[in-house]
């Protein structure tokens, strides 16, 4: 008989609140005005950092599942990335769902299904709980894609979920073969074995190394490093822009948690995936950056650039994972931040969901200007300006890779920083000229919970550029990442 693993539900609380979020929208949708189920779902929000808040506080990390899911240090600091960048997205659509044609109780219920996803993937002690996570998050994201029900929405969510089953089914190629070399599915297993010389058969080497490449590649998908990037521009481009705004932070921080736990933790010591990883890198950095400097549509500019920054975060994974663990959890957050609140003023200007041509945003100042100064600090802080956070995020992750021997990329990524500057600082210099044509954004409605999303948003990416100890104080801690793959 197998043994019964023993359930704490301790480390699940964070998870927990989430997913209650989700079933409540499922149930009470159609008995609740939706505003009323997005205020519930921020304060089941709010309990869930609470939670991870005692849960740092409480000493040694809990573990369920037979280790199969803890909530060590590592996996509470990934969290609360996911926590602020759903909270904005919430935020965000309680403005603009309607327009959007969203403002419905199933969106609540998907963003929150597609979170509790996330969590998992960060708090997963083993390649089945990741796995599992990782579809719940992304079979959420394809419908929530699709769910404005326009012709342009459709075509983008067939697509993300085309080429997404796709890196899933790689992925879990890559998973069964990684099992058959290393003999179990638990990330410290995997670890223990990897690293020792007599902890692998010479046979399953191999099939071992096979897998780690299958799994990258799967995990490449998800965000979106070339070549396997192909989806992304059109998804942004075609989805309500606060679905954008979660795809673009809180999935790729939930992909990139998933990437550290595998490569930073169990398959750390594992053959081939390091060269071929800094290759992506190197491709993503330079696609990603020269295909930006060629957009006219200011949400296709922003995808692209989200393929650039998945480029600079796929540098802390060559670190080491005390280095580089920090490193993408400081870069992680800052990035929610400043896309987050630049797609946000996307969503509240925008007369449609294809957002505006760059062209367009000339004089926005004399119109908006506390968005614009807004936007202007955050398009800053992506190009990695400072006094803006984003600054400190680049340079903590062009040391991760330098100081583990990527001497190159670490100039390649310097080198495509400049090409950044061009297409970031062309729309922040259009703002603020004289405006010689009539406002092209949408002028009606209360922007009350937007505005407080951009203006948290944009303390943030102020106070960690000036103060960047803020946060970096908490993700360097020693011993934080050396555990990535469980007691």
């Amino acid at each position: 008989m197998l043994p019964t693993p023993e359930v704490s539900l301790t480390p699940l609380l964070p998870i927990l609140f989430v997913l209650a979020g989700g079933i409540a929208s499922t149930v009470l949708g159609f008995h609740l005005p939706r505003r009323a189920l997005t205020a519930l779902n921020l304060i089941l929000l709010l309990l869930s950092a609470l939670s991870m808040a005692w849960l740092w506080n409480a000493g040694p990390a809990a573990s369920s599942f037979g280790g199969g899911l803890h909530a060590d240090r590592a996996a509470l600091l990934l969290g609360a990335s996911v926590l602020v960048g759903s909270a904005l997205t919430l935020l965000v659509s309680l403005d603009t769902a309607w327009r959007a044609r969203v403002s419905f109780p199933e969106f609540d219920a998907l963003l929150m299904y597609a979170v509790t996803g996330c969590l998992l993937i960060a708090f997963s002690g083993d390649l089945i709980v990741m796995l599992i996570g990782l579809e719940i998050m992304s079979l959420a994201g394809y419908v929530l894609a699709t769910l404005q029900g326009t012709r342009r929405a459709e075509e983008a969510g067939l697509k993300y979920f085309l080429l997404g089953s796709a890196g899933s089914a790689i992925l879990i190629y890559g998973l069964a073969l990684v099992y058959g070399g290393a003999g179990s599915f638990n990330y410290a297993e995997i670890a223990a074995r990897v690293g020792t010389v007599s902890g692998l058969l010479p046979q399953n080497t191999g099939i071992l190394v096979a897998g780690a490449l299958l799994l990258l590649a799967g995990f490449a998908f998800k965000v979106a490093l070339v070549p396997f990037h192909q989806w992304t521009p059109d998804v942004y481009g075609g989805a309500p822009t606060s679905v954008s705004l979660f795809l673009s932070t809180v999935v790729k921080v939930a992909a990139f948690a998933g990437m550290l736990r595998v490569f930073g933790g169990a398959l750390q010591d594992a053959p081939g995936w390091a060269s071929t990883l800094q290759v992506l890198t190197a491709l993503t950095l330079i696609v990603g950056n020269l295909a930006s400097l060629r957009q006219t549509n200011f949400k296709r500019m922003l995808a692209y650039s989200a393929i650039a920054h998945s480029g600079f975060l796929a540098m802390t994974l060559l670190g080491t994972p005390q280095l580089g663990g920090a490193a993408l959890a400081y870069y992680l957050l800052v990035y929610t931040l400043s896309t987050g609140a630049a797609l946000a003023i996307v969503a509240a200007l925008q007369r449609t969901e294809q957002g505006f041509q760059i062209s367009d945003m000339r004089g926005l100042y004399s119109r908006h200007p506390f968005y614009a100064v807004a936007l202007a600090a955050c398009l800053a802080s992506l190009a990695g300006l400072p006094p803006f956070a984003g600054f400190f995020g680049k340079l903590l992750a062009f040391q991760a890779a330098f100081q583990n021997g990527y001497q190159w990329l670490s100039v390649l990524a310097a080198l495509t920083s400049v090409a950044a500057l061009v297409y970031y600082l062309k729309p922040a210099m259009l703002m603020f000229m004289p405006d010689r044509t009539p406002a092209r954004e949408y002028a009606h409605g209360d922007r009350a919970p937007t505005n407080v999303a951009v203006a948290a948003a944009l303390a943030g990416v102020i106070l960690l550029g000036v103060l960047p100890g803020l946060w970096y104080s908490w993700v360097a801690q020693p011993g934080v990442w050396s555990a990535l793959a469980g007691p």
